[in-house]
């Protein structure tokens, strides 16, 4: 049976204000934070690790800090991070057998980030093994529950970070998107998660990435203003990620004054569930009522253009990291990944070079179609929330479908290298929540996040026109 949603953490917002103005501290809101993962994690599986001592030991940093006259972004906000990010000094699995006893020898410069805004970070959170499947469980910690109703699945792989910001244990949390892993979760919980223009936030040091060239560190928050405050505390190039690159400054027009596309499906040939459909049909509406110009355009993705047609770059690189340990002991490895560890060792170079040049055709698709228009919009996913035990819902739309269906509007964002949010925008049956995904050209990030709030107020009431 479905329950109501746990009460709030404190916002992120009014956590650095409070801190850095002498009305609270860091410790007492870590202390504080602690106190919410303690009574509520058992039943959600959230925090796979916490460390307590360390948590307070920053804290206290982070208050002389304070003391010695530094106002800090993030000034004592806690913050959780996924099980595949390295924190150093920190156990971090990825879910993972291989590395259930690893320790990260240096924090990713995501995380060292995060310090130096004056963030606590309190605990790991769960994710499907080595990220990569759509769901949140793993042979080391099990399964992640939704908060809504512990049979369900809050989706992957960045369950853990979801859950914990969506039930209220923190208000931040850091995940990682290669795939769409921190906009689905999001989405299925109700709260923003935002995946970046590839490198805005710098990548590594860190665990090997099984699909190179599209995964982001992807901010996870209740709402747009966290996940923007929290933004801005991490993006930046950095000279030891080449790939990094500077995001542009925020567009001053009115968000009125821009041209939404709106795509039903996000041009593609997918089911999507009736439910979900009328919670992202009314988000539009809702535009329109506010006198944002919204049309109806599909990206002309390119011709076989699917999820499964990529998939071979994931399989290859999984099979790349850790081919010789499958080949070694297949059991010590979750079946779902054994699977695609399987599938990669028997690709050929082609079927490889295949992928990655049909991810660069999308890229150059979906660049044209912003030549023509400031933003696209679309479903975050075909579906809510699905049983805790399958892949994935039997069925979409009425039709019988694969159990990576419900991840079909998310990918082709990353291999396009482009920033996408997901922002909740109502629900669907059971009064499970429902995304609505905003998509921009990349280096545009700002431009997202500065609509996802204008959206935000939008669906709260607090819009023109939208009385009665």
């Amino acid at each position: 049976m479905t329950t109501s949603p746990r009460a709030a953490a404190p916002r992120a917002t009014a956590i650095a204000e409070a801190v850095r103005t002498g009305r609270s501290s860091a410790r007492a809101e870590t202390e504080a934070a602690l106190a919410r993962i303690a009574a509520g994690n058992p039943a959600l599986n959230a925090f796979v690790s916490v460390d307590k001592a360390d948590a307070l030991a920053e804290a206290d940093a982070v208050d002389r800090r304070l003391a010695a006259g530094e106002t800090p972004l993030l000034a004592g906000v806690p913050v959780a991070v996924k099980d595949t990010i390295w924190v150093a000094g920190r156990r971090v699995t990825q879910g993972s057998r291989l590395f259930a006893d690893f320790h990260a020898p240096a924090d990713a410069i995501a995380v060292e980030r995060l310090r130096a805004a004056g963030a606590v970070i309190v605990g790991m959170t769960n994710s499907s093994e080595f990220a990569c499947k759509g769901v949140t469980t793993n042979p080391l910690f099990g399964p992640t529950h939704h908060p809504q109703d512990p049979s369900l699945t809050p989706g992957g792989s960045s369950g853990g970070p979801a859950v914990a910001v969506a039930a209220g244990l923190v208000p931040l949390a850091l995940g990682t998107d290669a795939g769409g892993s921190s906009r689905r979760p999001p989405a299925h919980v109700g709260a923003v998660g935002f995946k970046p223009s590839f490198g805005a936030i710098p990548y590594g040091p860190g665990f090997g990435e099984p699909f190179t060239g599209i995964a982001v560190m992807a901010p996870i928050a209740a709402d747009v203003a966290d996940a923007a405050l929290m933004f801005e505390a991490l993006c930046g190039l950095d000279p030891r990620d080449p790939e990094s690159i500077a995001v542009a400054p925020a567009d001053t027009r009115p968000p009125e004054s821009l041209t939404v596309a709106y795509s039903p499906r996000l041009g593609l040939d997918a089911p999507i569930d009736e439910d979900v459909r009328q919670a992202v049909e009314h988000a539009v509406e809702v535009l329109e009522r506010a006198g944002v110009c919204v049309v109806r355009r599909d990206p002309p993705w390119p011709a076989g253009v699917t999820e499964t047609a990529l998939m071979p770059l994931q399989h290859a690189g999984l099979a790349a990291l850790y081919g010789d340990a499958f080949r070694r002991d297949p059991t010590r490895f979750d079946p779902d990944i054994a699977v695609q560890i399987e599938r990669g060792l028997t690709l050929t170079g082609a079927e490889v070079a295949a992928a990655q040049l049909l991810g660069v055709e999308v890229a150059r698709a979906l660049a044209a179609f912003f030549t023509g228009v400031d933003l696209l919009i679309g479903p975050t996913t075909p579906c809510v929330a699905w049983p805790l035990d399958r892949l994935g819902p039997e069925t979409i739309g009425g039709q019988a479908v694969a159990p990576r269906a419900h991840a079909v509007f998310t990918p082709l964002f990353n291999h396009a290298k482009v920033p996408a949010l997901s922002l909740p925008c109502g629900t669907g049956r059971a009064g499970l929540p429902v995304g609505l995904q905003i998509v921009a050209p990349r280096g545009q990030d700002r431009q997202v996040l500065r609509f996802a709030a204008f959206i935000e107020t939008l669906l709260a009431g607090g819009g023109p026109g939208l009385a009665g």
